[in-house]
């Protein structure tokens, strides 16, 4: 076995993810709650808290952490079905922090469509993430098919996902809140891989093996691979939102600095800009500004600070990370080679893809 990755005409990962995805949409269907009640309020119940729940996560994207939790099942050499319940709050998980991440930077379209909030009102989109929060644990513990002592682990784990990513979108908020402009590139990468990187691919893969009964040594080394997986997975979606296609991002495009974030990019660029063109490009994030040519010089500007190229650097480094912790994982008798590869293929596939 080498360290390459995988190359294939079409990524593994991607085949994986289209064969999955039927299981995914059937088991989060299948697990949509109801009403407490058959009364009268039933119905507004219905209208003003679960058909919005339902309508948001039905309007899903790719479904990559929800099928990575079935991975990190047949990765440990069980079955997919046995992390279902996990992958599907896991992807409750993700419509709570979506509905709630539009709410606090002010966003407009998710998914094409208008967010939660503008449609539902902040109230009720409130009311509908923390719905989707109580779900989480509740379709875990509701799993009378895995055993008691997974079910508390695997609940352990969603657990400490939350805690981690709430910690991450803490930092994320609190440093535009204050105005922090003294950043690091370790601070960057501290916040992401709390706030992004455990809940995008780290617990995903672990909580499934947990729920096929995997070994502390293999669930834990599934961390290890789906940490640096998961940071790649950022710094590349911080690129594509600068960089990336205009039209198939459309409104999003360059909203990273219409609202100011800390993105590695602005933190790598402002610690190597000289004193005019940092000041100008801290103008500019502050500026709140949709102005398509102020956003260009924006990016013109991270450029010549290197906040680019760093970026496709790490996001690299890391891409390689995660393929030696497979290839670890697989040398150790861990995992089988077919799934190294595979985990391999989903680290290509983080740097690969594009909006």
């Amino acid at each position: 076995m080498t360290t390459s990755s995988p190359k294939t005409e079409q990524n593994p990962f991607v085949v994986y993810l289209h064969e999955k995805l039927p299981l995914v949409e059937q088991a989060l269907t299948d697990a949509q709650t109801h009403p407490l009640t058959d009364s009268a309020s039933a119905a507004d119940l219905a209208n003003y808290l679960y058909s919005p729940l339902a309508r948001f996560t039905a309007s899903g994207g790719k479904r990559v952490r929800p099928v990575l939790a079935l991975l990190g099942a047949e990765a440990v050499g069980g079955k997919a079905e046995q992390a279902l319940s996990a992958a599907v709050a896991i992807e409750l998980f993700q419509s709570a922090a979506l509905i709630h991440d539009d709410i606090a930077d002010e966003g407009e379209l998710r998914r094409g469509e208008p967010c939660l909030y503008r449609t539902e009102g902040i109230g009720l989109a409130i009311n509908a993430g923390d719905l989707a929060l109580t779900n989480v644990i509740e379709i875990v513990l509701n799993d009378n098919s895995l055993d008691e002592a997974h079910r508390l682990n695997v609940a352990q784990a969603l657990i400490e996902m939350e805690r981690h990513t709430l910690e991450g979108q803490a930092l994320d908020l609190g440093w535009v809140r204050d105005g922090r402009w003294d950043l690091t590139t370790q601070d960057y990468l501290y916040m992401v891989t709390s706030k992004t990187a455990w809940y995008t691919a780290a617990s995903p893969l672990y909580i499934g093996a947990l729920a096929a009964g995997a070994s502390k040594e293999a669930a834990q080394g599934l961390i290890e691979v789906g940490l640096p997986a998961g940071i790649a997975f950022q710094v590349q979606d911080d690129l594509l939102n600068l960089i990336g296609d205009p039209t198939s991002q459309g409104k999003d495009f360059r909203s990273d600095i219409t609202e100011g974030k800390r993105t590695l990019a602005v933190v790598w660029a402002l610690s190597h800009l000289g004193s005019p063109d940092r000041e100008e490009l801290i103008t500019i994030l502050e500026s709140s500004t949709n102005d398509s040519e102020q956003l260009a010089r924006a990016v013109e500007l991270i450029e010549i600070g290197g906040g680019i190229a760093y970026c496709q650097e790490v996001a690299q480094k890391n891409v390689d990370k995660a393929i030696q912790a497979a290839e670890s994982l697989a040398h150790k008798g861990l995992i089988s080679d077919t799934a190294c590869k595979m985990l391999q293929a989903m680290a290509d596939f983080f740097v690969e893809r594009a909006k």
